[in-house]
């Protein structure tokens, strides 16, 4: 089984997973033979990416961290929540509007639940990267993947289930004031000015201003939303605190934050290629981030997961088929296209091996 681009299939391909839209509701089932109208569907349905079975991945075993089901009802849930809240402006205080952000609370945090149930359970590399992907809010997908990245993040700390269930909250509500930031800024393609820049800066006390009057939540979630910013020289923002002035969860949240943001697709900027986004942590570690944090990162995520297709510097093509943990960024490849772009008779080659060195992945198909 294999990740492509939907632009990428043709008609004649197997589905190699059931795609789910929203509320849970099934779209295409697994084992479907695609046609060239149900592409058309799909692509009217924004989706982007789609797992399919072939002679060339046959063999490569995939597996989920989050059941694209759980994914599909956690947007969701995120959505609605996130609007309930962020209807509470901070001169409200209607009962009517309060008892609806509560149930949404309660909601997000049953669906966090969930989902620390499902790292814990399953204890391989977090793959969040390789995803059945619709075009979607990105505020609300990023909310999702730093929840699931500062999930892990905890549970790699050996913290008990009361603070990562405080951290996941955290990180389900940590970017709410941008709820408030205008649109046309947020999604701006062209180089923000400096007071467009101010102003998304204000979306992390715009969050904590909001999040410290909601009674049933704690203080510290409030304290996620205004700190994930901050980095430990000082030099973050909004406060501009310092090493142990921040908040532990604010240090989960900004790495988890940071890696998500640059490797997901923008509307200003393209997505950098995850062993890059690792590079651009570990450039700030000690000095923006926490280095024990990176390293415990590193550690629990497959940042080119099975079934992922790749291209090398030297121009061949090949599929992920194994995760190097001692290396990260240099996975076990089948490789299925030449330098020339032809297809072979598949065989593995090991990027980790010194003979390999040289090697790099430049392109990931299907990564946002």
């Amino acid at each position: 089984m294999r990740l492509i681009t939907l632009d990428r299939s043709e008609a004649g391909i197997t589905l190699g997973k059931s795609i789910y839209y929203e509320n849970g509701k099934m779209l295409l089932a697994k084992g479907t033979l695609l046609s060239d109208s149900l592409i058309k569907r799909l692509k009217n349905f924004q989706v982007f990416t789609i797992y399919i079975e072939d002679e060339e991945s046959e063999g490569i075993d995939v597996v989920e961290s989050i059941p694209e089901e759980l994914r599909v009802e956690s947007i969701e849930a995120i959505t609605k929540g996130l609007t309930s809240i962020a209807n509470l402006s901070s001169h409200t205080k209607n009962i009517q509007g309060m008892m609806q952000s509560d149930k949404a609370i309660h909601e997000m945090q049953r669906i966090f639940q969930n989902i620390s149930s499902c790292l814990t359970e399953n204890r391989t590399a977090l793959n969040l990267l390789a995803t059945t992907k619709i075009i979607d809010n990105h505020l609300y997908t990023h909310s999702l993947n730093v929840a699931i990245y500062a999930c892990q993040l905890a549970i790699e700390n050996g913290l008990p289930k009361s603070q990562i269930e405080e951290i996941g909250l955290g990180a389900l509500l940590h970017d709410l004031g941008k709820m408030f930031i205008p649109p046309e800024v947020l999604n701006k393609k062209e180089r923000l000015s400096d007071e467009e820049f101010e102003l998304i800066k204000m979306h992390s006390e715009l969050g904590f201003e909001l999040l410290r009057k909601i009674h049933s939540l704690p203080l510290v979630i409030s304290h996620c939303a205004l700190q994930h910013h901050e980095r430990l020289d000082g030099k973050g923002y909004p406060r501009g605190i310092k090493e142990e002035e921040i908040h532990p969860y604010a240090k989960i949240l900004s790495v988890a934050d940071v890696f998500d943001a640059v490797t997901s697709q923008r509307v200003y900027r393209s997505a950098m290629l995850p062993h890059k986004g690792l590079e651009v942590l570990y450039s700030g570690s000690g000095t923006q981030f926490d280095q024990n944090q990176i390293n415990l990162f590193r550690g629990c995520i497959a940042i080119y997961p099975p079934g992922l297709t790749v291209k090398l510097n030297d121009g061949r093509t090949g599929i992920v088929t194994k995760y190097n943990f001692t290396s990260v960024g240099r996975p076990i490849i089948r490789i299925i296209k030449d330098e020339e772009n032809q297809p072979v008779q598949p065989y593995e080659i090991d990027l980790s091996t010194s003979e390999n060195l040289t090697l790099e992945i430049v392109q990931a198909d299907a990564l946002l």
